[in-house]
This record gives C-alpha cells, structure tokens and sequence, in this order.
C-alpha cells in the first residue's frame, strides 16, 4: 500500500545513507539505480548536519525577536496608558468646562430673574401709588358730597351753614386738585435673548485633536537635512504619513526637533504646523561642524532620525577651510539673512504716542518664541530676567529685564518634567524655577537652565493656579479649585495648608495669585470673593480689602499681585482691566496709568529687578512693563 511522506522517509533511513538532492528526500541503494539515476545525491550524514545547524540558527533568530517583541509591547503598553490617561484627563476637563458653562448660565438666569423683579417693582410702585390716590380722591369726593347733600335735603338753615363752613372749603379743594390723571408709568416689559449665534457657538463648541500619523512612515526632505551654513537658517519639511504610509491631512502632531552638538548644546529652532499634515522645521548653528538633527514624532524617531548634519561656515564650499568666511562680504551677507529671518528677530518694540506709565510690550498671539497663547504667571529675578508662563503654549519664556527674548523651555505631555497647563511661576532664592501646573495638578521645579529637578503636591492639589516663594524658602501654592492655599517645603513635605470654598475671612471664590511682603505675610487674589486678604505665615487671617465694583479700591476678579519695598500692595484687577496700588493696610493709594494701550484681561504681575511692573497683558497676548514710583 502508499506510505505518507514521514513514513517512507523512516523506511528510507533504516536502509539508505544518501540523499537525493533534487527530490530532497532520503533514498535507498536501489531507487539510485532507478527513477533517481540522475539526480545527484550527498552523503545523508552531512545532510543530516546542515539540517540541524539550519534549525539552530533559525531557532536563534526566533529567539532574537523576542527582546524586540518584548520592547515593542512594554512601548504600545505605554502608549496605550497615555492614551488612556489623556482619555480621562480630557473627559474631566469636558465635565468641568461644561459645568462652568452651566454655573455661568445659572447666574446669568438669576441675574435676569432679579432684573426682572427690581424693573417690575420699580414700574408697579409707580403705578399702584398713582391708582391709590385717585381712589382715594374718589372716596373723599363721594363722602363730602354726600354730606352737603344730606344737609341741602334738610333745609335746616342753621345746618347748610354749618355744613358750608366745615365742607365748603374741602369740597373747593377736590374740585380744583390736579391730582394726574394720565398714567405715569407704561406696562412695557421684554425680554431680548441673542440665542441664535450663541446657539451656533455652543454647536460647535470644543473639538477632539489627535492624527494618524506614525514615527516609522513620517518622512523629512529638505537641504536642511544634510548641510547647513553657520548663522543662516536652514530648513527641513516634515510630512507625517499614517500606518500604511498614507499622508495626512491635518495639523496638530506632537513634533519635538533638537539640534545637538557633540557636547550636548543645543541650536536655536522653531517648527511652524502648515496645519496641512506637513511642517517646517527651521532652524540656525552658531559654529561649523558635525551636528545630529533629531526628528520625533510622538516621542519616537521619524523615518532616518537622527541624521547627521554638517555645518560649514560658506554655502560655497563644503570645506570648512574656507577664506571666505572671514571676508567681509560673507559677514555681511549672513546678518541680512539673519534679520529677514522674522522667526528669530527679537519682537520689535511699539513705543507708544500718548503719555501713560508704559515702556513696551512685548508680544503677539502665536506659538514661536516672543509669541504667546494666554499666558498667565509672572515673575522676575534679582538676575535681571522676566519669566512668563505660557499656558497654552505648554511652555515658560524668559526674557531679560528690557525686553529680549533669552531662552524658553518645556515638553508638552503629562508625565512628570512635561508641562499641560503652566499657569504660576516663581523664582526660588537658589535660582530654581517653580511652576504650577493647573492640568498635571501639580507643581514642577526646574533648574534655572530648564532641566527638570522633582515635582510637589501630586495627589493634593485640583488645580494650582499660582506659586510664591516665602523668605523661609517654602513654596506657596494657590489651589484654584480646591479654594486652599498650600505651603510646602522644596522637597515636597506639606508645612500647612488653609482656606476652603466660600466667602468667610479664611475662605476663597476661586482665588488666582500670591505675594509674599517683607514681614513674611502672604497675599491671596481672591478672584471671585473680589477682594484681596492677608495672611501670617501660619495661615491666620490679618485683613482684607476690596468689594465688588469700579470705584477707587474696588475690584472685577483681581489676578496678579505683588509688593514693593514699602510693603504696598500692586493688584491686576482683571474684569475692570486695570492695575491698582494699596498700602499694607489695604488703603487705595493710585492706578498705574494704562490709558493708552489698554490691557484686556491682565493676568500675573510682579515687579522687576529694576523696579518696573510688568504685567501679563493675556487678552491681548503680550506682556508690558511699566513705570512705576516706589
């Protein structure tokens, strides 16, 4: 009967020592000589030999796949709990935006209610009185013409007299009272709702942002890939490409781009979203040599990053020898190509036409450097730097105390050294940056280069709006959601905390920003309280000043505070859009003149170390530095 192919190849190797190469099998004495006469044969020993060496080697080469498989799952894992963890941050935010816009709507609907009454009280007192006296008027001519009437009736002499003299004169008196009779008021009450374009806003209100793009298919081309000439920009465009290599069709990937020398510094470099699915990266080297360009795209390399970069001083020649770079043609020519390249320009400074306390501002809405998206906190440093935190740029810019631009940090993300919300920003005495994250609910320190040291208060705060450094050298830490003010050691230990939701001496609406005076006693913005309180360095209340409202003293939410040498209080007060200055004691002393550039919304404020005031003028997305007399 047929054998299947083991068996005969069992049957074969009991009675064969060679192999037939071209049917791959093992054979016999016999078949030799028959239908495998032809086909060349090996011993079946060395066969057998190769064969398990084959084996082996692909065994091994299995088996090398594994840590690659390993480091692949441990890198989706990874992804997959970020994106979990975005999934739940964005959900809260969604919940917490949305109950803001129903808190928002309550109010309103109460304040209408109540307008409603106080315009229909008024016009109601105005009407009921009127009807009132009328009536009255009725009811004294009937009960005196009744009375004379009696008396007429009568015919009694003695009694019309009588009667003339005590009724004659009030009855002259109703005839002639010109007691108004056209109404005095109109019953006119509507109601005017704009609903249509808010209906429109709220239809398309919040947008989900992500791509398809992947590390692995996303390309870069450009000559700024492989050469680039000292000073001048050079460029690379990135296309992001999906899973299959497909491009994509919109903005917002997460794009990191650096530029190392072989010793770790770094070049400067902006990357510009076309909002198309492709990006520019430009950027310029100080000096010559071979430099890494790397290109990530969601924290992993793209396609051939890192890729090696060489920097020559002429775009001429490749040789770095070159003499023409210290001709004074070529000197020349890279700073008329340095100043058209607008990203790299300092911001120009407006000086202003009409007289008020401003010196400049700095700033337009946007993502590069000396550009802004709602920046909030401010703080200076005796080194002569201004600090702004960028919020929605996910990062902090410095700049010196006239206005250049110096440096700028941050990663946007959500793990520990990555920024989601920088809202508050202080300077510690040893130099240290101190940061509130209002969406990663903590508070992150970095060095004054920008290196990420440690972070505090994960797992207690809600939502740090501002930060302050006391003269103990103890972080303070304004929670904007919890309504607590938090005091903690640098290295993480809670020294206290105080204040809860409400409007008592120890409690908070909201509050914004903290100041510490010169007695060691912290100041509290107490945003929607529209006031600001005092407090020892223990938290025990000392005073508060301000109420809602225009006058002199009075606040619309205040934001920023700070205090000079004198101890006297400088308050942004952000729904009136001005700056006040208060004595310690709570006294209205004057305003900063903003007349002729207004601010729209000021955030943080703090006082340089020149003794400016510099204010984060967000609605209008720059910062101004102002005058001010101590």
């Amino acid at each position: 009967g047929f054998m299947n192919g083991s068996e005969a190849t069992q049957v074969a190797l009991r009675v064969s020592a060679l192999y037939c190469l071209a049917c791959e099998n093992p054979v016999c004495v016999d078949c030799m000589n028959g239908e495998h006469a032809e086909h060349p044969t090996d011993s079946l020993e060395n066969i057998v030999d190769q064969h398990l060496a084959a084996l082996q080697d692909r065994v091994d080469s299995a088996k090398n796949r594994l840590p690659q498989i390993r480091e692949a799952v441990q890198c989706l894992r990874d992804i997959l709990q970020q994106l979990n963890s975005q999934r739940s941050s964005i959900e809260e935010d969604i919940h917490s935006s949305f109950s803001e816009l129903h808190k928002t709507l309550d109010t309103r609907k109460s304040v209408l209610l109540m307008e409603l009454e106080v315009t229909y009280g008024l016009k109601q007192k105005v009407l009921q009185a009127q009807l009132d006296t009328l009536l009255q008027e009725e009811a004294a001519i009937n009960y005196n013409c009744s009375l004379t009437g009696e008396a007429l009736d009568g015919g009694n002499k003695a009694v019309i007299l009588q009667t003339h003299k005590d009724v004659g004169e009030r009855l002259s008196d109703l005839a002639s009272q010109g007691l108004p009779l056209q109404p005095e008021e109109n019953d006119q009450l509507d109601l005017m709702m704009e609903i249509e374009g808010l209906r429109k806003s709220i239809h398309n209100l919040g947008t989900i942002v992500t791509t398809n793009a992947v590390a692995s298919q996303t390309e870069a081309s450009g000559e700024g890939l492989e050469q680039c000439v000292v000073g001048q920009p050079a460029t690379v465009i990135i296309t992001t490409r999906d899973k299959s290599g497909g491009l994509c069709k919109t903005g917002n990937a997460i794009i990191s781009a650096e530029v190392c020398t072989p010793d770790g510094s770094v070049a400067d470099g902006e990357i510009v979203d076309h909002k198309n699915g492709t990006y520019e990266f430009q950027y310029t080297v100080k000096k010559e040599g071979n430099f890494s360009l790397a290109l990530r795209l969601y924290d992993q390399h793209i396609k051939g990053s890192p890729f090696q970069l060489k920097v020559t001083s002429s775009p001429d020649d490749s040789s770095p020898t070159t003499t023409a770079a210290n001709s004074p043609g070529s000197r020349s020519r890279q700073k008329g190509v340095r100043r058209g390249g607008s990203l790299f320009s300092t911001p120009k400074k407006k000086v202003n036409p009409i007289e008020d306390d401003l010196i400049f501002r700095i700033g337009t809405k946007g993502r590069n450097k000396g550009e802004f998206t709602n920046l909030q906190g401010v703080a200076a440093c005796s080194e002569g730097k201004i600090l702004i935190a960028d919020s929605n740029n996910q990062c902090v810019q410095i700049f010196s105390n006239t206005g250049e631009f110096h440096s700028r940090f941050g990663v946007r993300g959500r793990s520990p050294g990555q920024l989601q919300r920088p809202t508050g920003v202080a300077v510690h005495p040893n130099g240290d940056i101190i940061i509130a994250d209002y969406d990663n609910k903590w508070v992150s320190i970095f060095s004054s280069e920008g290196k990420y040291k440690a972070k505090l208060g994960s797992g207690r705060l809600m939502g740090p709006k501002g930060v302050s450094v006391d003269q103990n050298g103890h972080v303070i830490v304004v929670d904007n959601k919890a309504c607590t003010v938090f005091i903690f050691q640098p290295s993480g230990k809670l020294v206290t905390k105080f204040g809860s939701r409400g409007n008592g001496d120890r409690q908070f609406a909201g509050p914004h920003f903290a100041a510490v005076n010169n007695n060691n006693e912290i100041i509290i913005t107490d945003f929607h309280n529209h006031s600001v309180k005092v407090f020892n360095a223990d938290g025990e209340f000392l005073l508060k000043f301000g109420s809602n409202g225009e006058g002199n003293g009075q606040f619309n939410a205040p934001t920023g505070v700070a205090v000079d040498v004198n101890g006297n209080i400088i308050v942004a007060d952000w729904g009136n859009s001005r700056i006040q200055v208060f004595d310690g004691s709570g006294s209205f002393l004057s305003y900063i003149n903003t007349a002729a550039d207004p601010l729209y919304g000021p955030q943080g404020l703090a006082l340089t170390s020149d003794g400016h005031v510099v204010v984060a003028d967000s609605g209008n997305h720059c910062f101004k530095v102002y005058r001010y007399l101590q």
